[in-house]
């Protein structure tokens, strides 16, 4: 296989994950104070959309790749 049928396939199967999951999160711990043995932190939770335009170009570009790259 070529590399950019490779790369074509990695990117279909991306924008599908990316319109199944529609975004991720993940939580960040930052420290508040330190005063003595006392500790006080704060999480906080960030979310990261995956929005569907996104998704669909790299379906859209991963097919382009794969079309490309079976050709001689």
């Amino acid at each position: 296989m070529k590399g950019t049928t490779i790369i074509g396939i990695i990117l279909i199967i991306l924008g599908i994950i990316g319109f199944i999951i529609g975004g991720f999160s993940f939580t960040t711990s930052e420290e508040v104070a330190n005063v003595g043995p006392l500790e006080l932190e704060k999480e906080e939770t960030h979310s990261v959309p995956i929005t569907p335009i996104a998704s669909g170009i790299a379906v859209i570009a991963g097919i382009v790749l794969v079309v490309a790259g079976t050709r001689k």
